[in-house]
């Protein structure tokens, strides 16, 4: 299936991340859109962030991209009939301080998309609100986790937010999620 202007930011991210495992990139899914992912009612970025962990030279996603239908322009891509951008932020693929070394990879038919997992999802965000002082990122957290509870481990979450120096914030947002 090709992207096209209907195609969602599921079917997209999907398309991207075969066609990237197909030539030995591994490239996985954070940020916004790894948050829309886990929470399409309540979050839509347009925004695609791929961390690759896995790349060479030899295989370069520039031009798998292209064969996808996306042209660069700065240092994003843009695809002629999706509203969703690319953007490929310089890894390692971590969360604050921490380095991440596992993700979720979903499969749907041959397809397949790497993603961080619905805990480091909700930390992801949390770190923006943490660092930033984005509130909008605190609602995305919270959205996330209201979304994925079931898949949240929230000690994680708090252990994580202590070693940021930031456990006040981890409150703030622990009061607005738990019953």
């Amino acid at each position: 299936m090709g992207i096209t202007r209907g195609s969602s930011l599921r079917e997209v991210a999907f398309a991207v991340c075969t066609a990237l495992d197909r030539v030995g990139v591994t490239a996985v899914l954070t940020g916004g859109g790894a948050a829309t992912l886990y929470a399409p009612e309540a979050i839509q970025s347009f925004d695609l962030d791929f961390v690759l962990e896995v790349y060479s030279d030899k295989n370069s996603p520039g031009k798998v991209l292209e064969e996808l239908g996306f042209r660069r322009e700065g240092h994003d891509y843009r695809h002629r009939a999706s509203r969703f951008q690319l953007e490929f932020p310089v890894g390692p693929l971590a969360i604050g301080a921490e380095r991440i070394e596992r993700w979720s990879t979903l499969r749907a038919g041959p397809g397949l998309l790497h993603v961080i997992t619905a805990t480091d999802s909700c930390r992801d965000r949390l770190a923006a609100f943490f660092h930033f002082q984005d509130r909008s990122a605190l609602d995305q957290a919270c959205a996330v986790y209201a979304a994925q509870k079931r898949r949240i481990v929230l000690k994680k979450v708090r252990a994580w937010s202590q070693r940021e120096g930031k456990l006040d914030a981890f409150e703030e947002f622990a009061r607005r999620v738990r019953p």
